[in-house]
């Protein structure tokens, strides 16, 4: 549904970014000055909090949805694979302006990729493009940290009426301090904590985190080695799934999709960091950020059998890191 009108109540609201990917699938990575027959080239919906939202609706969800787009042939097609999947959509159109592109580059040897971007300014999401009413009536609010002040927006008027706020973090844009302090539930790339901390061991730089914005609990994706969570009392690992990877664009788009999942069921915080993490890993298995959003079946099944990656972290650094974060305070 792509519609204008009152809005009613629903599982989960997303406000962030939609992007059109061209997927190209190569051998292997160039070398500098050198020519290569590419494997294939596909154009696909992605984007991280739009992906986010079509897993959770597939999983059988009410969602909403709102983001802005250009009046392109990028911009109709974001809105067609909305409409498509049974998503609420609200769209804000910039006259004149392209959609957020992408030229994603995939390693057919080991499924990972490099990803070109290109965004219109014009097609930045501002707080006064945004209603009350599309947030008011969720159950769970999932942002991303481009678009800061529009997300700080959606994120306090959730706080108004005791709405969990999931944040995807992949980098620190300009005045995402501001808005992580709105934030329940911040999800962040491996990358992220050591950007926004200065401190590159995650195990000191997470507890910092909770304890600056007094979020519910911080948690970081680490790949193929899974996922790290800071609760305010203890660490939480999940470990990675072994699965041939064909394409890991939009891996943590389906994990934060299966966070909200996780976290609308009600289940324990390592119970959704397993489903998330299963359900990201099946996700890698096709080309696009979309590649593979795999039924709840599949990701039961998979959790029960698949072999797993090394832990990222033993259990003595975890117990370690634990007291030191406890002895500084660093609690939910």
């Amino acid at each position: 549904m792509d519609v204008a009108g009152a809005s009613v109540a629903v599982d989960v609201v997303g406000v962030g970014i939609n992007a059109t990917d061209t997927i190209i699938r190569l051998p292997r990575f160039p070398a500098p000055d050198s020519k290569m027959e590419v494997l294939s080239a596909e154009i696909a919906p992605g984007g991280q909090v739009a992906s986010a939202i079509i897993a959770c609706r597939r999983w059988g969800l009410s969602a909403r949805y709102v983001g802005k787009i250009g009046d392109d042939s990028a911009g109709t097609l974001q809105r067609g694979e909305m409409q498509r999947e049974g998503v609420e959509a609200h769209w804000i159109t910039a006259r004149g302006s392209h959609s957020q592109s992408a030229f994603i580059l995939v390693d057919e040897s080991s499924g990972e990729r490099t990803i070109l971007w290109k965004r219109d300014p014009e097609i930045a999401l501002h707080p006064d493009d945004l209603r009350r009413k599309w947030i008011w009536g969720a159950r769970v609010l999932l942002i991303d940290g481009h678009d800061t002040e529009a997300a700080a927006r959606a994120a306090r008027w959730a706080r108004e009426k005791s709405i969990p706020v999931v944040g995807d973090f992949d980098t620190p844009y300009s005045d995402v301090e501001a808005l992580l302090h709105h934030v329940d539930f911040p999800v962040t790339s491996k990358t992220f904590p050591a950007k926004l901390t200065g401190e590159v061991n995650l195990l000191k730089s997470l507890p910092s985190i909770l304890l600056r914005f007094k979020c519910r609990m911080i948690a970081t994706t680490l790949g193929h080695l899974g996922a790290l969570c800071w609760n305010g009392n203890e660490f939480l690992l999940s470990s990675g799934f072994r699965l041939q990877a064909v394409d890991t664009t939009g891996a943590g788009d389906i994990f934060h999709g299966a966070f909200v999942y996780g976290l609308i069921q009600g289940w324990p915080l390592q119970e959704i960091l397993e489903f998330s993490n299963a359900a990201a890993a099946l996700n890698c298995t096709a080309p696009g950020a979309r590649g593979h959003i795999a039924s709840l079946d599949e990701i039961r099944v998979l959790r029960g059998r698949a072999e797993r990656f090394e832990d990222a972290y033993s259990d003595k650094a975890l117990r370690d890191a634990t007291r030191v974060a406890l002895a500084a305070g660093a609690r939910a």
